[in-house]
């Protein structure tokens, strides 16, 4: 078996102090398959412990890197290649990024003592500003292998930034964060520090925040392809109360019919933003504009509103009509499926434009689902009433099953409570939705179920538990026939 890694000798350079074992070099001249034929020969015993191993040598091989960088730090090796600071210099032979660069030029200046022999305080570097930082304790844990970078990192963060009526409490500190860090992630290591510095240095925490704050910032623009474009940066408190109301609007549906939630993580996250501004939406908190509560626009032409998709009853491919809609709130053109959808449950302002576009006449506006109806699909259809739906309480939409724009009545025989996601599936494909005995059923199309198997639907307890007890006081004779029951998820 051709060996996996060989230990290579490397001769300590003077003034470096102690070097380390190399990395352990791989023989790249065998082929390929000499090494996938190795790998497999291993036991999983044998495979968990290289893994092990070779991130230890990794770790050592970058502790003896920054020694050489302290030493290249040390002979101010920048100032013979014409440039500013060591960081630059590194960042150009190792290219590498700027940040890169300066964290390991200030780790590797902290955990090599030698590297500033004259003792005094000069910032050789450029690049690392404040009190000169000793970390021993982090220099010989990089060197053992139990750490890495990052951890060092943090460390090297925390103590440099310790106040001076505490910095006699920095080889503590420093210890401290070592021990924890040889069984944290450098993630809740950072947390750790972060305690730490609120509980030495509270006057400068507060100062941090106040500094965070200052720096908040939230930018959006529309993308060439119609998209918002969203950046922000936010304090903590901002950015807690985000994460507390986007979380549990997040978070993943549970499975149907053995089916995961195929979302990735950033479109889970994009469709709580979604709800949660349907919910903001909704409330009578908002600030209002010219005297209005909050609302979306969108102009289209009632011919092209009106237009179906053609009717397919096979459940397969369905052609879009033609037309666009416009978003007054982005300029964005959307098509009318979209704005049918959208035009299930709001604001209906009628209004009739002339032939330059200009508003000749405005009716008045009419809600599509009065706060009655909405509250009895509530009561029968719960948060959602597609199969399988476990949305949380938030602002559901009432869907038409006949579309109002179609002649469909706003009335309780002819809606259907649906959270934002469902109402977008039953809309872009095309799920037949019907009431049965009062309750919905729906039909997925052919191409999702070529057996088109109705799936009953609403889950509202209350609704639930009046009909079970309804069926359990009505005498045998008077019941209804017994009917196979419809297939749920």
């Amino acid at each position: 078996m051709t060996p996996l890694m060989a230990s290579l000798d490397v001769t300590p350079v003077a003034g470096a102090g102690v070097v380390v074992s190399a990395l352990p070099a791989w023989d790249v001249s065998a082929p390929g398959g000499v090494w996938s034929s190795a790998v497999r020969s291993l036991s999983d015993e044998e495979l968990v412990s290289r893994i092990g191993e070779v991130e230890q040598r990794i770790r050592q091989a970058r502790m003896q890197q920054l020694r050489l960088i302290a030493e290249a730090d040390r002979r101010r090796l920048h100032t013979v290649c014409g440039v500013r600071s060591t960081q630059v210099w590194l960042q150009t032979l190792l290219n590498i990024d700027g940040q890169d660069a300066t964290n390991r030029v200030r780790i590797a200046t902290a955990t090599t003592p030698s590297s500033n022999t004259s003792g005094d305080s000069e910032n050789t570097t450029g690049a690392v500003a404040g009190p000169e930082v000793s970390l021993p304790a982090t220099g010989e844990a990089l060197g053992a292998g139990v750490i890495g970078l990052e951890h060092a990192r943090v460390i090297s963060r925390c103590v440099s930034r310790l106040p001076a009526h505490v910095r006699h409490q920095a080889g503590e500190v420093e210890r401290l964060l070592v021990d924890n860090a040889r069984r944290q992630c450098p993630r809740d290591l950072a947390k750790l520090a972060d305690r730490v510095r609120y509980t030495l240095d509270a006057d400068g925490a507060v100062a941090d925040e106040r500094a965070q704050f200052e720096s908040r910032e939230l930018h959006y623009a529309t993308a060439r392809d119609g998209m918002l474009v969203i950046k922000a940066r936010l304090d903590r408190e901002t950015g807690a109360k985000f994460v507390t109301a986007l979380r549990p609007l997040a978070a993943p549906r549970p499975e149907t019919d053995d089916i995961k939630d195929l979302r990735t993580v950033g479109q889970r996250n994009a469709d709580g933003l979604s709800t949660l501004l349907d919910l903001v939406l909704d409330t009578d908190g908002t600030p209002r504009a010219g005297g209005q509560k909050p609302h979306l626009t969108v102009t289209i032409d009632y011919t092209q509103l009106k237009n179906q998709l053609p009717t397919n009853p096979t459940g397969g491919e369905f052609t879009a009509a033609g037309g666009a809609g416009m978003l007054e709130g982005t300029g964005q053109y959307v098509s009318p499926q979209t704005v049918r959808r959208i035009a299930c449950d709001c604001e209906v302002l009628p209004m009739v434009l002339g032939g330059d576009s200009l508003p000749l006449d405005v009716g008045a506006s009419q809600r599509t689902a009065p706060t009655h109806i909405r509250a009895a699909l509530l009561v029968r259809d719960g948060a959602c009433a597609f199969p399988g739906c476990d949305h949380p309480a938030g602002t559901p939409q009432a869907h038409h099953i006949v579309h109002w724009i179609d002649g469909g009545p706003t009335s309780l025989d002819n809606m259907v409570i649906l959270c934002a996601h469902h109402h977008r599936t039953t809309h872009n494909h095309h799920w037949h939705i019907e009431l049965q005995r009062g309750r919905p059923v729906f039909t997925p199309p052919a191409n999702l179920d070529p057996a088109r198997t109705p799936r009953s639907g609403g889950k509202a307890q209350p609704a639930t538990h009046h009909h079970a007890l309804h069926h359990l006081n009505t005498p045998p004779e008077s019941r209804p026939p017994t009917t196979p029951p419809l297939a749920s998820t």
